[in-house]
């Protein structure tokens, strides 16, 4: 089942970016902005990413110095 969705109060300047956006890709600004919008909610949030994050960290114990990454990120750029 499909649900309408109304956002009310877009500045013209965006409704223009996006409807250029929609032509660029060949599709009208419904298609443009519902495959959008699926795009964003198959992302989790950044809260979310974060958690995900903290919660791997914990599980593992691992330690890394901040001396240890700044020697491996040096180490990458020679």
């Amino acid at each position: 089942m499909t649900i309408q969705i109304t956002v009310r109060d877009v500045p013209a300047k965006v409704r223009d970016e996006l409807a250029a956006r929609a032509a660029l890709q060949g599709q009208s600004m419904q298609e443009y902005l519902r495959k959008e919008l699926e795009r964003l909610a198959a992302r989790p949030t950044v809260h979310t990413w974060l958690e995900q994050v903290r919660k791997r960290k914990r599980s593992s114990q691992i330690r890394v110095s901040a001396q240890e990454i700044l020697k491996t990120r040096d180490a990458d750029r020679r």
